[in-house]
């Protein structure tokens, strides 16, 4: 029970350790009590800054009295909680992607120096969630995740259908109106808040339907203070992160990303998990997966139904039972089931939210990786929130070193249809922090763009539809052809064949190669981190991990 925290009450160092126990004893634990029960952290991401974890205070209140009660002695600390929606269209975007390495790198130090037994970690949103996750796989100590729950929408925006003569920019603005942030908890659309809560749970490392809930239920609280309970039996059992976070479990993980249509962003976090699991995770397994498996869900922005319309069609373990023969059945989860128990008494309650797998949304999963001369490693896009008239696509590029110049160019008007648009310099290095560019997108279809495709060593918001491509990699910061494009090419993306091309001779690239003067990363102020960051970090194929 007390495998790590009993370094800090062993007495053969004494006089020292006189000095370790009564440093201890002052956070008012008795010291009878602490010698022996487990020490189980809570790494909580409760901020005041972002909307989907002010309630996270009261979460971990659940929490504790959970651990108490079934003998453990919990202590609370706290990470960053970045919000994506508030960092954007300013410098502050750069930032917060390097801070889902920096969460991880928090509580990895400070756990390992604390001598905590046990773990349970609360958050909600982008990325806090993965960094988390990232953390759990580092340590691999017993561990367990509560999650925020999405936010509850003041209107459930359906859509006006063909013929209503509606304008574009009104029915943007009242979907972002009435998605986000009625109330506590990840906004509440298949972005990438929601997609990696549900996962941690599909990963095994959350209670089964505890994950995609109103953050306001009162089943959240039922839920904290269970896995409380929980978190205390994991420890008594040596069942330890890595245990839960297997091969298997990532392969159940990538199957359930294609069957939700979740973000584009999992394809950076799921292998960056993976990485700090030991366990390698190629993203070509989305390709191999996307063929199997179809998307079975239509949360916006893939189509109109919300994350709470999951919730109450029977939650993250009744969409899983629709994958019953394609998942690794023998995976297993905190609550000490496999998924396969968990998804053999689940039930479908609303066929029209969770579809039969011979009646999908759409036919292949959501999330396809492309390939070709333009993104050798590969880039991603979301193929069920793209219309089928632009899955073959070919347009003239036009060229931006920054989000910042095609935002410029959208307020002028310069972009028409036709055009592929084309942003570079906004990868992990480039960026630096690979950015997301939902300005760009949401600038798109306020300008009643129809036939416009954008490709970006960068990324973008889970909230992103269209025929949107990020993360080309290698970036243009690491010699990829991404940089190497001049306005006028032309440029073919071929969504059911996996691939990307601009059409250039391999001669032509070379030369422009040799010629090639790379941008440096603006990077405000310097931070310090940032600058490690860009020393270090990996391309966006390979998860964008700290080396």
């Amino acid at each position: 029970m007390k495998k790590k925290s009993m370094d800090i009450f062993d007495n053969s160092d004494f006089p020292i350790s006189d000095v370790r126990q009564n440093i201890f004893a002052g956070t008012t634990v008795k010291l009878e009590d602490a010698k022996q029960k487990p020490i189980i952290a809570i790494a909580n991401s409760f901020t005041d800054v972002n909307p989907g974890h002010i309630h996270l205070d009261k979460l971990a209140q659940r929490v504790k009295e959970g651990i108490i009660e079934a003998g453990g002695i919990p202590m609370e600390f706290n990470v960053p909680a970045p919000c994506d929606g508030i960092a954007e269209g300013h410098v502050g975007m750069k930032y917060i992607l390097p801070q889902r390495d920096l969460i991880a790198d928090i509580i990895e130090m400070h756990a390992i120096s604390m001598r905590f037994d046990g773990i349970v970690f609360i958050a909600s949103c982008d990325k806090i969630v993965p960094g988390m996750l990232m953390a759990a796989g580092r340590l691999d100590l017993p561990s367990i995740f509560v999650t925020g729950g999405a936010n509850f929408t003041e209107i459930h925006f359906k859509s006006y259908g063909e013929e209503a003569k509606v304008d574009e920019t009104v029915k943007l603005k009242e979907k972002v109106e009435s998605t986000f942030c009625s109330s506590c908890g990840a906004c509440e659309n298949m972005g990438t808040g929601n997609s990696m809560q549900a996962l941690a749970e599909v990963l095994g490392m959350a209670l089964p339907y505890s994950t995609i809930m109103p953050g306001f239920h009162t089943k959240k609280s039922i839920y904290a203070r269970e896995s409380g309970k929980q978190i205390v039996e994991l420890v008594k059992k040596d069942v330890t992160a890595r245990q839960i976070m297997t091969e298997d479990s990532f392969h159940n993980a990538i199957m359930a990303a294609q069957a939700m249509g979740a973000s584009t962003n999992t394809l950076l976090h799921i292998p960056a998990i993976a990485y700090n699991c030991e366990i390698e995770l190629p993203i070509n397994l989305f390709n191999e997966y996307s063929y199997k498996v179809p998307t079975l869900l239509s949360v916006w922005p893939n189509g109109d139904d919300n994350v709470n319309d999951l919730f109450v069609a029977g939650g993250i373990p009744a969409m899983l039972s629709r994958l019953s023969d394609f998942l690794h059945k023998d995976a297993l989860n905190v609550s000490f089931e496999t998924i396969g128990e968990i998804v053999s008494k689940a039930k479908v309650i609303d066929e029209n939210v969770i579809r039969p797998i011979d009646k999908p949304y759409y036919e292949e999963g959501g999330l396809v990786v492309l390939y070709g001369n333009l993104a050798p490693e590969g880039c991603v896009v979301k193929q069920s929130a793209v219309g089928s008239d632009m899955m073959q696509f070919t347009g003239q590029a036009k060229v931006f070193e920054s989000e910042h110049e095609c935002l410029e160019a959208l307020r002028l008007k310069k972009i028409e249809e036709g055009d592929f648009v084309v942003i570079r310099n906004e990868g992990p290095k480039g960026g630096p922090g690979m950015p997301e560019t939902l300005a760009v997108t949401v600038g798109i279809q306020m300008n009643g763009l129809k036939r416009v495709a954008l490709v970006t060593d960068g990324r973008f918001s889970g909230a992103t539809s269209g025929p949107c491509i990020g993360h080309a990699s290698p970036e243009a910061k690491d010699g990829g052809p991404i940089g190497l494009i001049y306005d006028g090419d032309e440029i073919t993306v071929d969504v059911p064949n996996r691939r990307i091309h601009v059409n250039v001779s391999e001669t032509e690239l070379d030369m422009r190669k040799k010629n090639a003067v790379q941008k440096e990363p603006e990077v405000s102020n310097k931070p310090q981190y940032v600058q490690r960051y860009i020393r270090s970090v990996s391309s966006g194929a390979k998860g964008a991990v700290l080396k």
